[in-house]
């Protein structure tokens, strides 16, 4: 059998492949890249490990499993006759992210990010910057999404004492009964067809001006039009954002230069062993592949998830 390595990794990454696929399968390396000779490869592969171009997948007869590198599905949802066992890595990333929504509320809350702009102007604030400082604790928290970030953010603010409640699919709809009191709104919600746009601006005017609005889940979910207008009013505290509408951010958006903005460009999902762990995932899920078994995260497209 032969598996296509669609993902750009490191050379000892590709090794760790060799390791525990070789000689036992056939091995080829695509290295993220699409053309026509690389495509031609990918149609003789029984096995993929990547996100590879839908037309690929469109035109494929062979493939028997495709593994993605993603927890997202764009744009495989597109897909609507297929053949293949598709898996993603849900869940993969909810420790990493959630450890990052907490360091972005802990940032804002505590002023590092001022803290750090006037680091490098040699400017010392010192005793007036301490009256705009605010404390995580006890604080009331609305998490949108029950997967694993938002299960792991619950854990971790529990550290806090923070009176969290957690909204999902089945429960979202009590969402405006909380806003008015609600001191952190936490979107951790994966691309369907019911999540994009659900925060608008009406949910985004409940908001009191204190509350402070993080969004680790898909750039889709958000109004970000009326989000801004509301950032730039100053109507909230402010927003941590590692997700965006359009990404990357493009230059000319005013997400980047207002104060009461933490960007942290999509980086979240990532820590120093996330390649490696991917593989160990890869390789557990293979070996279900080959005994026949469920795989784990096998998706469903109509759901989104």
């Amino acid at each position: 059998m032969k598996i296509y390595i669609h993902t750009k990794f490191q050379e000892s990454i590709y090794q760790q492949f060799r390791d525990g696929l070789e000689p036992k399968y056939e091995v080829i390396f695509g290295d993220g890249e699409v053309s026509e000779s690389l495509k031609e490869q990918f149609l003789t592969c029984d096995i993929c490990y990547g996100n590879v171009p839908l037309d690929w997948l469109n035109t494929s007869s062979q493939l028997k499993w495709l593994q993605l590198n993603s927890t997202g599905l764009d744009p495989y949802q597109q897909l609507t006759e297929y053949q293949f066992q598709l898996t993603n890595l849900k869940g993969f990333f909810g420790q990493s992210v959630a450890e990052t929504t907490l360091a972005g509320i802990l940032a804002v809350y505590r002023r590092i990010d001022e803290l750090t702009r006037l680091q490098t102007k040699n400017e010392w604030v010192g005793t007036p910057i301490r009256e705009t400082l605010h404390l995580l604790h006890k604080a009331k928290v609305v998490i949108l999404g029950s997967g694993a970030i938002g299960l792991k953010t619950k854990q971790l603010l529990s550290g806090f004492e923070c009176k969290t409640t957690v909204l999902n699919s089945k429960t979202i709809s009590q969402l405006a009964d909380y806003l008015p009191t609600t001191d952190i709104l936490i979107a951790t919600l994966p691309e369907t067809k019911e999540t994009i746009g659900l925060i608008n601006k009406t949910y985004l005017d409940m908001l009191k001006p204190s509350a402070l609005f993080v969004n680790v889940g898909r750039g889709s979910a958000v109004d970000e039009s009326a989000l801004i207008e509301i950032l730039k009013e100053e109507k909230i505290l402010g927003a941590v954002l590692d997700v965006t509408e359009i990404e990357p951010l493009p230059t000319e958006s005013p997400l980047w230069n207002l104060p009461n903005v933490l960007l942290t460009q999509h980086s979240s999902g990532g820590w120093a062993e996330e390649s490696a762990e991917k593989v160990v995932f890869f390789l557990n899920n293979l070996a279900h592949f080959e005994k026949g078994e469920e795989l784990v995260n096998n998706v469903d497209l109509v759901k989104g998830y």
